[in-house]
């Protein structure tokens, strides 16, 4: 994680605070950066995460599926065998 404080200086336990809360108050997700910036007696932070995976989730056959790996044959032929439509303006 990168952490950038801008405008002075504060002490890494100060710092491992507003880290800890972030954590706290989002825990399913990673944080990539955190940017503190002090002005006299206020302090901003703003923080990033790090991007996650989103996978595609589609109904297909009738069935709810990321992919077709886990397909039989059968399966696999009728998603092949659909006729796609596209909407015109």
């Amino acid at each position: 994680m990168l952490i950038k404080c801008t405008n002075g200086s504060i002490p890494q336990k100060e710092i491992d605070v507003y880290v800890d809360q972030i954590k706290r108050n989002n825990p399913e997700k990673d944080i990539k950066a955190v940017e503190i910036t002090l002005d006299g007696d206020f302090v901003s932070v703003k923080f990033e995460y790090d991007s996650i995976r989103i996978e595609r989730i589609r109904r297909i056959t009738g069935y709810l599926v990321g992919d077709l790996d886990r397909f039989n044959d059968a399966k696999y032929a009728e998603v092949m065998d659909r006729v796609k439509h596209s909407v015109h303006n």
